[in-house]
């Protein structure tokens, strides 16, 4: 052999060996017994250690009527509290009152020997007219004027003064709206009787009769008066009554036998009560009927009524919520006229509509994803052209406030920001025309902010997942800060938790998106040890779940980590909160809660952290996660192998109305079926544990008890706990203490500690 051919061969043989070496996966982490129990231990020991080791965690301003100020109480690690006042104007900060003069004159008026040893004085206001704390200290109630020292025992709490907020929210456009019997003018009432409509003058006997067809299967009701006390709307209804759902309390005290309940329950495809419009002029005693479709979904509308009042607004959201309207009508006539009217292949998301109503310039502000993100348009109320006001690759998360005299909208977004997490809340303020968009936060974190009545100044508290929390004062004009007034103190908690959760991102399933995450590791954590998977699932599309600020004492995952897992969360595509095309992979498609996403986001966390070990993985979840969490055996048994299911909706069929047809449409289709975790029990591979609450009231416990029928049936097996008077939860204490021990079993190969053991000290 050549020279040449020998140091091929030698660099070959090299290459092999590197090759192997780096392919070699790190060895598993596999406790004993002994130290398995211990991990059990020490998991619960930083459980209660770690409470009140935050200092400085939030900041909930009260302002000081006809002043610039503010005071707020700080809870220092420890649990202590101290009372702070702000200048808001210069962020000047001082103590509210002297804490040491304070507790003198409370032991001078109390005769307690050491009122500084005592739990902290509850402050219930500060009255600036008087300068004076008000307080309640050991069962009495107390005035404590600063200035001079002066504690006073007053009989009963004043009202403390406040500086008010004038936004107020809106109310809810699906709640069934009716309006006061007596009209806005005092001089008619409105009422039904034997289920047809009267109207009649106050202090009158007789009364108008406006309908004569009501009957009990097709009654009037809901009426509601115009402003100006000229119209009542009214419905004519077809009234439908739900079935029932039906549970049975297994263990009530005092009781031998089990008590059964039910409950009134729209499920997917059920009928729904009807309602016609109808307007009463006061002026004439006959009926107009509007004309405008049956309004087959949610209850009587909110009405939204011009300046001149002889026009309304209402807001119409077709059944299968493909289909949102805006309709005026005209009072007098009952003519109507469609303002909005927005279609969609997929669905509108209808809990995140908004409008607002401007009769004063014949506008109306409202939302739509109708571009591919969630924006916001400025439309002329009469003839729907619309323009609009928020435009990008952002999604506008909720609207803050609106100032209808400086034509701004005060609003947060994520996504703005391309270099960072696009889950991020910022703040910002833009006109109606588009124009001015101003950046209230400018942090690269998840941002809360409020204002002072006036929104002169705002207050901003930011942290990402793995960032204490801060907060600082602004200056609501310009955004610009004014004084930073506090940072979470968490020396003392890192001490007990050892360890913060992390944040991490990986290209999901298109190779394009960014699928965004976090992850724990244990607080004992060996980088030499190769860990498995834990993930704490929830795909309902009905928003995003990762966590995104410090979650501080939120305690479950790290805990669960600390037995020996890399505990991981992530939002996969079909949840909410990013473009409409990433939200759409829900629509009629449950079963796929994310899942191509989700396993290559633990794929790519494995591949850089070699610790992750993607050969032993189980997930957990709670309701829609219950779902998901079966699922994924059923679906993907090739790469998740354990699953704790808590209270699962496991057939979209047998769950709530409102919920299901908003993913799954409506009428219910072929997917219902070939989605059902019942459908598709067959096909359970891997270690599964159900969990329900016999008293759940929001997904029917037989929804569990059906895919426990399809296993038995299949031939599978299974563990199950049911857990006696529980409602929709996880199983709560016990619930968790038996998760905890089915991955230890399933995942880590170890016995769980005896709890049965009377020497067991667990």
């Amino acid at each position: 052999m050549s020279i040449v051919s020998k140091i091929c061969c030698l660099i070959f043989s090299g290459l092999l060996f590197a090759a192997s070496c780096i392919a070699q996966p790190l060895p598993d982490y596999k406790p004993s017994h002994a130290e398995m129990v211990a991990n059990y231990k020490e998991a619960a020991r930083r459980d209660s250690a770690v409470l009140k080791t935050i200092g400085g965690f939030s900041v909930v301003p009260h302002w000081i009527k006809g002043e610039e100020a503010f005071w707020y109480s700080n809870v220092l690690a420890g649990g202590k509290t101290e009372y702070i006042y702000v200048n808001a104007k210069t962020g000047a900060k001082k103590p509210l009152f002297d804490t040491d003069k304070m507790k003198a004159a409370i032991q001078e008026a109390t005769g307690i020997s050491d009122p500084r040893e005592n739990a902290t004085i509850p402050i219930i206001g500060y009255r600036s007219s008087s300068k004076s704390i008000i307080f309640v200290f050991d069962g009495k109630n107390y005035s404590y004027d600063a200035a001079k020292n002066k504690l006073t025992t007053i009989d009963s709490l004043p009202q403390v003064e406040l500086a008010s907020v004038a936004f107020k929210e809106p109310p809810s456009r699906w709640e069934s709206f009716e309006t006061d019997s007596l009209s806005p003018n005092k001089q008619y009432v409105a009422f039904i009787r034997d289920n047809n409509v009267f109207i009649k003058k106050v202090g009158e006997d007789t009364a108008t009769q406006y309908t004569f067809d009501g009957s009990n299967s097709y009654l009037y009701e809901s009426l509601a008066w115009s402003p100006d006390s000229r119209y009542v709307v009214g419905y004519h209804i077809k009234p439908v009554k739900d079935s029932s759902v039906y549970y049975v309390l297994s263990s009530v005290p005092g009781t031998t036998r089990g008590q059964l309940r039910s409950q009134a329950y729209k499920q997917p495809g059920d009928p729904v009560t009807t309602y016609e419009m109808y307007v009463f002029p006061v002026d004439n005693n006959k009926g107009i009927k509007v004309q405008t479709p049956v309004i087959d979904f949610f209850d009587a509308p909110l009405l939204h009524w011009s300046t001149n009042k002889q026009y309304f607004f209402y807001e119409k959201m077709d059944r299968g919520h493909q289909r949102f309207r805006i309709i005026r009508v005209n009072a007098a006539s009952g003519e109507t006229n469609t303002v909005i009217d927005e279609q969609t292949k997929t669905f509108i998301y209808t809990n995140r509509i908004f409008t607002h109503y401007l009769p004063a310039t014949n506008e109306i502000i409202w939302s739509s994803e109708k571009d591919g993100w969630y924006h916001l348009y400025l439309a002329d109320d009469r003839s729907g052209d619309s323009k609009m006001i928020t435009q990008g690759n952002y999604v506008v998360r909720n609207i803050d406030s609106i100032d209808e005299k400086k034509r701004q909208i005060w609003f947060t977004a994520s996504g703005m920001n391309s270099n960072e997490d696009p889950y991020f809340e910022h703040y910002y303020r833009i006109d109606f025309d588009g124009k001015n968009l101003v950046a209230l936060t400018n942090e690269r974190a998840n941002h809360k902010v409020v204002f002072s009545p006036d929104r002169k100044y705002f207050l901003d508290t930011y942290s990402t997942i793995d960032q204490a929390p801060q907060t600082i004062l602004g200056k609501t004009e310009t955004g610009k800060k004014i004084a930073d007034i506090q940072k979470a103190d968490i020396s003392s908690f890192l001490q007990v938790v050892k360890t913060l959760p992390h944040a991490f991102k990986a290209k999901g399933r298109d190779g394009v998106t960014d699928i965004w995450g976090v992850y724990f590791v244990p607080a004992n954590f060996d980088s030499t040890k190769r860990y498995p998977i834990i993930e704490n699932i929830y795909a309902g599309p009905q928003d995003a779940f990762v966590p995104k600020s410090f979650i501080g004492y939120s305690r479950e995952m790290q805990s669960l980590a600390d037995l020996g897992f890399i505990v991981v969360q992530m939002d996969g595509m079909g949840t909410a909160n990013r473009s409409k095309s990433f939200h759409d992979v829900c629509w009629k498609n449950l079963a796929d809660g994310g899942f191509p996403d989700r396993i290559l986001w633990m794929k790519a966390l494995a591949k850089e952290h070699p610790y992750v070990d993607t050969t032993r993985v189980g997930l957990y979840g709670t309701s829609a996660g219950g779902q998901n969490a079966l699922g994924g055996l059923l679906f993907h048994p090739e790469f998740y192998k354990a699953a704790v299911a808590a209270c699962g909706c496991h057939d979209n069929r047998v769950d709530k109305q409102w919920w299901n047809e908003q993913w799954m449409g409506y009428p219910v289709g072929k997917e219902y079926e070939q989605q059902s975790n019942v459908t598709n029990a067959y096909r359970l591979q891997g270690d599964l544990l159900l969990i329900v609450g016999e008293a759940d009231t929001n997904v029917p416990p037989e929804s569990t008890y059906r895919v426990i029928d399809a296993l038995i049936k299949a031939r599978k097996t299974f563990d199950f706990l049911p857990v006696p008077g529980m409602g929709h939860s996880d199983g709560g204490p016990y619930g968790r203490m038996r998760k905890r021990d089915f991955f230890v079993q399933h995942l880590l190969g170890v016995a769980p500690p005896s709890r049965n053991d009377s020497k067991a000290d667990l």
